[in-house]
């Protein structure tokens, strides 16, 4: 596993040399842009529209637009002076909390952390604490020049960093549009809306989500690389003529209980067998 950061978590006087690698990983299936005529792939210049030319990277500098069409220009050597001074700072942890304290609209990306040299006791021993305390570190750390929050917490048997959005990156909920003040649901429906949640209720099993887009994608992709001839249908299902709140959720709670029969009524096979011996 790649490493991407070395550094040193550090809580109270304990240092602990680690290593971090990134914990997910983006499967997003790629597609490149051709010139239609000859499927040449179409490159995209940098040039100036002041002096009508292409420029290179030696050409550029980066800036901050403090108003419209006015720049602060910021030298390589003083962004990486910064960097420099950052960087050279151990992460240490400023505070333990719970989990459940924070909200996931604060959560970004996970990142995996492993003991570097002579780091193995100190790392097992914050793992343990944590998993003893029940409680998650909130740090601070540099990542790819950006200073970023960060929570320190166990997943499975590893310490894993995930970086969350400072509170001011969080937008408020105030300003977001036509959301209703007050809850105005007939008792009725209320009432139904909860059954359904209740038979739609089941633990958390990740591998039974998949991305069927990608899937169905990728497989166009080795199909006509096999040059088999692909037919798309464009028929989308028809949403069944349900125009009624209270309708629509009777009609939801219906197929949710007769799905979960179903599924009861299909027991696997191996304890089928097991009945069959018992009676004979």
């Amino acid at each position: 596993m790649h490493t991407m950061w070395k550094g040193t978590i550090s809580f109270g006087l304990v240092n602990i040399p680690v290593k971090m690698h990134a914990a997910t990983e983006n499967k997003d299936i790629k597609l490149r842009n051709l010139h239609k005529e000859c499927k040449t792939p179409i490159k995209y210049e940098k040039t100036c529209p002041n002096c009508d030319k292409e420029v290179n990277n030696d050409d550029i500098v980066k800036a901050y637009e403090y108003a419209k069409n006015k720049f602060v220009v910021l030298d390589d050597e003083e962004l990486e002076n910064l960097k420099k001074e950052q960087n050279d700072k151990a992460v240490e942890i400023m505070d333990f909390v719970k989990l459940d304290e924070i909200d996931p609209i604060y959560f970004e990306k996970s990142y995996y952390l492993s003991p570097n040299d002579g780091g193995a006791k100190s790392y097992s021993l914050l793992r343990s604490a944590l998993e003893e305390t029940g409680k998650i570190g909130i740090a601070k750390m540099m990542i790819r020049s950006k200073e970023q929050l960060a929570v320190i917490r166990i997943y499975e048997n590893t310490l894993v960093v995930e970086t969350i959005h400072y509170p001011d990156e969080v937008r408020d909920v105030k300003d977001v549009p036509n959301v209703p003040a007050e809850d105005t649901n007939a008792e009725k429906e209320l009432e139904t809306a909860k059954m359904l949640i209740d038979q739609l209720s089941a633990s958390f099993e990740p591998d039974k989500y998949q991305d069927e887009y990608r899937t169905a994608l990728m497989e166009l992709i080795e199909a006509k690389k096999e040059g088999e001839e692909v037919t798309t249908s464009t028929e989308q299902p028809k949403p069944d003529n349900v125009t009624n709140l209270m309708d629509a959720l009777e009609e939801s709670l219906n197929r949710a209980q007769k799905d979960k029969k179903g599924k009861t009524k299909r027991k696997p096979a191996a304890q089928t067998k097991e009945k069959k011996k018992v009676a004979k």
